[in-house]
């Protein structure tokens, strides 16, 4: 078993009567785990000058290649179920000025990393990072590979909603290297689409995903969400039937993150219209059962991949990673961001930037580097952030790999941890031995829940939080 434990796990499709039984008790508040510590608990105590250091720590004591991503924060027209940080405008000529923000910040971060300027992956996300021309973005991509180099098998990957996409902007990427496209699409149930207010056809999807594959794009991905307002079994399958016939080779089928709180134009979606919990779990099982029958493998908690994709391979082989942009396949000790509300994690670091537009430009403008929040990780936070990705990528923990890593003894070092797992495990979703901690194939689908297991602020500082600060589990 390699050091990442990875391993193989039965797909069979789930017993839903049994998933049933279980919701009711484990759908709760929670975190996804693209970081530990997750980003709730960011102080304002930890600023420029503390990322600064770590750079140059990066710099002097890093070997390998970094991760970058940048953010476009733009829109023409809001989502309602969007949970992302956008900016929604119309007014084009008002965000040029923010791309070269972008390439400011990505040489004030380059003028720290002298030997540290190949990445394996660059990700566009956002926002709608389409909502520039494909000449804008071809631009920004050229200036800053000015200060940073691909390595050889570098994932350039773009985030895309195909209703503002054009072939040209798939052309204008893929000329500077871009080889990965992950598509938008969340249902294509008419009904669905006009409440959420994202409108989009399974043609022009298709036609997109199609001149994709002919420039040589590869795992191309497709990103659906259940439990939104006005979801069916029935509409939902023929989305899922959709999907599969377009060929695309990875999917990730999301849990709506319904969070008023945090995301205010989602207060304009009618309660009453979202799915109860068990429809939500028979969409997720309706999914599950539709991408194992035609061939894909599932990776992580909410992921599926054709065999010979990459993330498949990346699992086999112990080098799936998950971080900020989600399941990662070409591994990276550190990861840079740039533009607003991009989140960086460097030497133990983690530090996000200014959330408004006008802090941010001000600090670019002003020459510095436009930290706001963030936190330095403790050793035990290291420890614990190994063992969550663990579980969140292979859905297995190898107890001694753990242990040969860090130099603890698992079963004393987690004691408080473990009996917060046991209930699980008496339950059938995780096996506990001297060797391993394994999800079941029911557990799977419970990962979240398992990973909270490990996460020492949840229990010590979330446990019994009057307000919630996560989207539920299930």
């Amino acid at each position: 078993m390699s050091d990442n434990g990875s391993a193989t796990t039965d797909t069979q499709p789930m017993d839903r009567e049994t998933i049933h039984r279980l919701i009711a008790k484990h759908d709760r508040p929670g975190p996804r785990y693209t970081s530990y510590p997750t980003a709730v608990e960011f102080s304002e105590n930890l600023g420029r000058d503390a990322y600064e250091e770590c750079l140059d720590e990066a710099d002097l004591s890093g070997t390998g290649p970094i991760s970058i991503y940048l953010h476009l924060p733009f829109c023409e027209k809001r989502c309602l179920f969007c949970g992302c940080h956008v900016i929604i405008t119309n007014q084009r000529e008002r965000t040029k000025p923010y791309l070269e923000l972008l390439v400011r910040e990505a040489a004030m971060v380059a003028q720290r990393l002298p030997h540290r300027r190949e990445f394996t992956q660059l990700h566009l996300g956002g926002g709608t990072p389409t909502y520039y021309s494909p000449a804008e973005l071809k631009g920004l991509i050229e200036s800053l590979l000015v200060h940073y180099q691909p390595g050889p098998t570098a994932e350039l990957t773009v985030e895309v909603d195909p209703r503002v996409t054009t072939t040209d902007h798939v052309d204008a990427l893929a000329d500077v290297g871009f080889n990965r496209i992950s598509m938008g699409v969340q249902d294509f149930t008419p009904a669905v689409q006009q409440r959420i207010h994202r409108v989009q056809s399974v043609r022009e999807t298709e036609e997109l995903i199609r001149h994709s594959q002919s420039r040589g794009y590869r795992g191309i991905n497709v990103d659906l969400i259940y439990g939104l307002p006005l979801q069916t079994l029935e509409g939902f399958e023929d989305t899922v039937d959709s999907v599969i016939g377009m060929g695309v080779d990875r999917a990730a089928v999301y849990s709506f993150a319904y969070v008023p709180w945090m995301r205010g134009h989602q207060r304009k979606l009618d309660t009453d219209e979202l799915p109860s919990r068990d429809l939500k779990m028979q969409l997720l099982a309706l999914a599950r059962e539709k991408f194992l029958g035609a061939g894909y493998e599932p990776i992580g908690m909410d992921h599926f991949a054709l065999p010979d994709d990459e993330l498949n391979r990346a699992k086999r082989e112990g080098r799936l990673r998950r971080n900020f942009q989600g399941y990662a396949v070409a591994p990276a000790d550190d990861v840079v961001a740039f533009g607003i509300s991009a989140i960086s994690d460097v030497r133990g670091a983690i530090v996000q930037n200014e959330k408004k537009l006008t802090r941010y430009a001000g600090a670019i403008l002003d020459g510095r580097l436009p930290t706001a929040s963030g936190l330095r990780r403790t050793r035990d936070d290291v420890i614990r952030a190994d063992v969550i990705e663990r579980v969140m990528c292979n859905f297995l923990i190898d107890i001694p790999a753990v242990e040969s890593r860090w130099g603890i003894d698992f079963h004393q070092y987690f004691s408080a941890d473990l009996k917060q797992l046991a209930p699980y495990e008496e339950e059938g979703l995780v096996r506990i031995s001297d060797g391993e901690v394994r999800a079941t194939v029911v557990g799977e689908l419970f990962v979240r829940n398992l990973a909270m297991c490990f996460d020492r602020y949840m229990r010590e500082r979330h446990q019994n939080a009057k307000q919630p600060v996560f989207s539920r589990t299930v």
